[in-house]
C-alpha cells in the first residue's frame, strides 16, 4: 500500500524562523481551541492531533473549511488587525498539542525579518488559493459536485493506494461530510448511496473506499489542479 503525499505545510525554513513559541498547550478531543468572536492574540502550530476549521452561518449551519494536522498553522487570519477576534472555529477532532505563538511577537518579527515575511507570504498565498478552489467547487458544481470534490481532496490528503482502489484513512460521519459541502446529512446520505450502487465507492470499517476516482473527476470536470491545492488540509 502506498500513502498519498499532499502536505502543503509550512516549510522547514519557516518552522525554524517561527522561534517565538510561548508555550505548548494540550487540548482534548471535541474541545474548541478557539471560537468565532473570541479575542485573537495568539496563533498556533499543531504539534500532534487533528483540528477542524469551520465557519458558522447566522442560522446555525456549519461549513467546514479544512482539517489541519501536524505542522499546520491556524489562527493566521488575525495578523496586523487591531482588536482582532477569531473569524473561524477550531475544534479538536482528536487529542492534540499546539505550540502557542503570541501574535504581537510574530508581527514584530515579520516587520524586521524579510526572510520570515517572504516565507509567510508564500504560505498565505498557497492557503488562499486552496480556499478559492474549495469555494469554486461549491459554487459551480452544487452539493453533488461539492461532495465529489471533498472525496477527491480526501484521497489526496488521507488516501492509501491499494491494488484496485484507494482507502481514505480518516473516519468522517455523513454529517461531517455534509459540513464540508454546505448541505444536509440527508442529501449526503442519498448521494453516497447512489455512488455505492454505481460501485464508485464502498465502505470498509467506517472508512470510505474509492473504487473509481476517475468517475468523480469526470463528473465535476476536474481541472487536475496540483495536489498541494486539491487537498482537505
Amino acid at each position: 500500500m502506498e500513502k498519498q503525499l499532499s502536505k502543503h505545510s509550512i516549510s522547514n525554513d519557516l518552522k525554524e524562523l517561527l522561534s517565538s513559541v510561548d508555550h505548548i498547550q494540550k487540548i482534548k478531543k471535541n474541545r474548541f481551541l478557539f471560537q468565532e468572536g473570541e479575542d485573537a492574540d495568539q496563533m498556533y502550530i499543531i504539534q500532534s492531533g487533528r483540528i477542524q476549521i469551520s465557519k458558522m452561518s447566522p442560522d446555525g449551519r456549519e461549513l467546514s473549511l479544512r482539517i489541519c494536522q501536524k505542522g499546520d498553522i491556524i489562527g493566521e487570519l488575525t495578523l496586523f488587525t487591531e482588536d482582532a477576534t477569531y473569524l473561524l472555529n477550531a475544534k479538536v477532532m482528536e487529542d492534540a498539542e499546539v505550540a502557542v505563538i503570541k501574535k504581537e511577537n510574530l508581527e514584530k518579527e515579520l516587520l524586521t525579518n524579510t526572510e520570515l515575511a517572504f516565507e509567510f507570504m508564500k504560505w498565505m498565498s498557497e492557503h488562499f488559493r486552496k480556499t478559492q478552489t474549495k469555494f469554486r467547487d461549491l459554487v459551480l458544481h452544487g452539493k453533488k459536485g461539492a461532495l465529489y470534490s471533498t472525496i477527491i481532496r480526501l484521497t489526496n490528503s488521507y488516501g492509501i493506494k491499494r491494488a484496485d482502489d484507494i482507502l481514505i484513512d480518516i473516519v468522517l460521519t455523513n454529517q461531517e461530510l455534509a459540513n464540508f459541502c454546505g448541505t444536509s446529512r440527508e442529501s449526503v446520505n442519498r448521494l453516497l448511496s447512489d455512488l455505492k450502487k454505481k460501485e464508485v465507492l464502498a465502505m470498509e470499517n467506517n472508512n470510505i473506499v474509492v473504487k473509481d476516482l476517475q468517475y468523480l473527476k469526470d463528473e465535476i470536470n476536474c481541472e487536475n489542479c496540483p495536489i498541494v491545492l486539491c487537498s482537505i488540509d
